[in-house]
């Protein structure tokens, strides 16, 4: 079996163990990339810029939780940066929180109050809006949030960059998107499929 890489983007100290059931896979081998070079990343940099990394040189991307934490006028950029660095049939496995489903805590006047328990505690919209103060406080201010995704907005930045084929869902009860798309255009059965191995 022939292995093929996938670029864990935004890494953080999670490795492939961390990402999804798909990229568990014996037949996966994780690149591990990342700003923080503290978190010992295979590659440090930044999502807006990946000019270390070759075009067409990886098959998948996994994209958990960093988008975020670009500003809004970064997103079309790094997300043109996913689609070139991805081989023809390629395709980027991307969640981040659903503002929709957060600013309805918010319109309920829960914004400080726990939406759900994570390994590092409570956390509140206020958290998903802006970032986890506890990691801010402790000064590591490229966690803060600087832009926001709905469902929608997300898939059209997808397919401005370039995108062909989507699957997507917004998971309401946990605050968060899950989007997969195909640098080519692919069939609806070969999407369904990409989701059955990424999404949760």
């Amino acid at each position: 079996m022939q292995t093929k890489r996938f670029l864990h983007v935004g890494c953080g100290p999670q490795h492939q163990q961390h990402t999804t059931e798909g990229f568990r896979a014996a037949a996966w081998e994780e690149v591990r990339f990342d700003i923080d070079a503290a978190v010992a990343p295979d590659i440090v940099g930044s999502i807006v810029d990946m000019h270390m990394i070759a075009t067409g040189s990886v098959d998948a991307i996994y994209s958990a939780h960093n988008i975020e934490h670009l500003y809004p006028h970064e997103v079309p950029g790094a997300f043109r940066e996913f689609h070139r660095v991805l081989a023809d049939d390629g395709f980027a496995v991307i969640t981040c929180p659903d503002l929709q489903s957060v600013c309805a805590r918010v319109a309920d006047n829960l914004l400080m109050e726990p939406a759900y328990e994570s390994a590092l505690g409570a956390i509140a919209p206020l958290d998903i809006l802006f970032g986890l103060r506890s990691a801010l406080a402790a000064g590591q201010l490229h966690m803060a949030h600087r832009c926001g995704f709905t469902e929608k907005s997300l898939v059209a930045e997808l397919h401005a960059a370039g995108f062909q084929s989507m699957v997507h869902v917004a998971r309401p009860q946990h605050f968060d998107l899950w989007v997969i798309a195909s640098k080519t255009a692919q069939t609806e059965a070969v999407m369904r499929g990409l989701g059955q191995l990424h999404f949760p």
